[in-house]
């Protein structure tokens, strides 16, 4: 799955960096490629049940890391745009949904999200003190009514779809938060999932 993903950050590097010299119309994600994913069996099939959470696959450690430095570069390229109120907003959110992912959050995997947060590159945008009140607001809610608080952290994510780049960008922050340790589980797979919904994104374009 995290080789899939690097290929897709790959093609969307591609795009953006097309769209950067000309963006002749800004032709929809993968126009003129096969679809992301056409001709491969969707994530689990066919591979034994997929790869249990942190289990070593050929190295797959280092592909990890190399896809969320590659992540963290694309969204690096576009940090220009990455400004307004509406992203800054929905990315605490989603970072805030991925960490409560598994119904619950210890306090170190809270200081541990922070820490990410606060030394993001494209977050530093912002002033660390709003990304940690909005990032907690939406954990505090996460924990107390676990439903309500993501139905609530979807109302904000959805807010971003008004501009492409930044509904990506949010996805894309969502998943470097997510393997910043080194794992991607199922249930901060759907947490990706929920969100590109509300965002009006497919799912697979992100290889989840």
């Amino acid at each position: 799955m995290w080789d899939r993903l690097k290929d897709q950050a790959k093609n969307l590097q591609q795009s953006q960096s097309a769209r950067g010299s000309g963006g002749q119309g800004h032709a929809p994600y993968g126009q003129g490629q096969a679809p992301y994913g056409q001709g491969q069996a969707p994530y689990g099939q066919g591979q034994s049940g997929g790869h249990a959470p942190g289990s070593s696959s050929g190295g797959s450690g280092g592909s990890k890391a190399k896809l969320v430095g590659l992540l963290k570069s694309q969204l690096a390229s576009v940090k220009t745009e990455l400004k307004s109120g509406a992203y800054r907003d929905a990315s605490m959110a989603m970072c805030a949904l991925v960490a409560a992912a598994d119904g619950h959050v210890e306090q170190a995997e809270r200081q541990r999200v922070e820490e990410l947060i606060v030394s993001n590159e494209v977050l530093q945008n912002f002033p660390a003190d709003q990304l940690r009140q909005r990032f907690n607001k939406h954990l505090d809610q996460l924990i107390a009514n676990f439903e309500l608080g993501k139905a609530e952290a979807l109302r904000e994510i959805a807010k971003a779809a008004k501009k492409p780049v930044e509904a990506r960008a949010v996805i894309q922050t969502g998943i470097v938060v997510a393997g910043a340790d080194g794992h991607f589980d199922q249930t901060e797979q759907y947490a990706i999932r929920d969100a590109c919904a509300a965002l009006g994104l497919s799912p697979t374009e992100f290889g989840v």
